[in-house]
């Protein structure tokens, strides 16, 4: 990040403490959700590693960028939220950068600028090893992660970013970390991506359950808001499930690999739990430490697979 974005001053009759402009930085980075940029990372380079194709350049710029896109896209949406107005004083989540006066909108802009070109930069080798493909991938996850609270149209606001994040951080991120390393892709890698995307898209809906009422009131329609808590949930608990069966259907299909089975135990047994905290949940704090902990499942998870596949 370059150096010359500060916090800005709080502004007048602020109460809010001013943190360090490291810690600053650090909270609008959001790392509590960069598991969910590594989590397919670690997937589609194990993949790669048991077929023989680990490129540990390949997999090093791909960590990278996935850090880097998803820290873009935070710094967006702290930019674009406060723009439009969503992010107020009331809102249950953590703090945000700009609407706390923090950081200037022109400075986050710069930061969010800031991250995708340092994403992009790094993602030279990539498209120089992978080709077209490779690029038409980074272009896409750039420009989702901008999609995502930009202009009128934006996927949070839609009720569409529950797909996106199902698809980016799944089939997408762990088959672009395969293909960057084996120069293919194959249905297995493809199926095995769907386990990250289903648990990130765990973690949005965990957010948007404990936002549901600011998000009714700013106008920011996600499935939440449009269809209640009770469909959150489930689909919660579909996410969850879903990413037990996916070992499952790839055991079953290759006869090989039972020891990432683990992976499924995890889902079941962690994800139930979380689930059925999640059904009990009644106010937004109570949504609040589910956030974290469904990002760390995600993590343990990936880990298990990751060995298992290899065993």
């Amino acid at each position: 990040m370059p150096v010359a974005l500060v916090a800005a001053p709080a502004p007048p009759g602020s109460s809010a403490p001013r943190p360090s402009t490291t810690k600053v930085w650090t909270q609008a980075a959001r790392p509590q959700t960069l598991g969910a940029a590594v989590a397919p990372v670690v997937v589609g380079t194990a993949m790669a590693a048991e077929a023989g194709a680990f490129h540990a350049p390949s997999a090093a710029c791909a960590l990278l960028g996935a850090v880097l896109i998803q820290i873009g896209t935070n710094f967006s949406n702290d930019y674009r939220d406060f723009l439009k107005g969503a992010d107020r004083p009331s809102r249950e989540g953590p703090t945000r950068a700009t609407q706390a006066g923090w950081v200037s909108p022109q400075a986050m802009r710069r930061a969010t600028m800031g991250a995708f070109a340092l994403a992009s930069a790094g993602g030279l080798y990539l498209i120089w090893r992978g080709g077209w493909p490779v690029l038409a991938v980074g272009v896409a996850s750039i420009a989702s992660g901008v999609w995502y609270t930009a202009g009128r149209w934006s996927l949070a606001y839609l009720g569409l970013a529950d797909l996106f994040v199902l698809v980016f951080f799944g089939p997408v991120a762990v088959g672009g970390t395969f293909y960057v390393q084996a120069l293919y892709v194959s249905a297995p890698v493809l199926g095995a991506g769907l386990a990250p995307g289903l648990l990130a898209t765990g973690i949005l809906l965990v957010n948007n359950l404990r936002d549901r009422e600011e998000d009714a009131r700013v106008g920011k329609k996600t499935l939440v808001v449009r269809f209640g808590r009770s469909l959150g949930r489930a689909l919660y608990a579909a996410c969850m499930a879903g990413a037990a069966l996916v070992p499952v259907v790839l055991v079953a299909r290759t006869g090989r690999h039972a020891a990432a089975l683990a992976a499924s135990g995890v889902a079941l047994l962690g994800g139930g739990l979380l689930a059925s905290r999640l059904f009990r949940a009644a106010t937004p704090a109570a949504f609040r430490p589910l956030l974290g902990r469904t990002g760390q499942l995600l993590v343990a998870y990936s880990l298990a697979f990751a060995v298992g596949w290899n065993l």
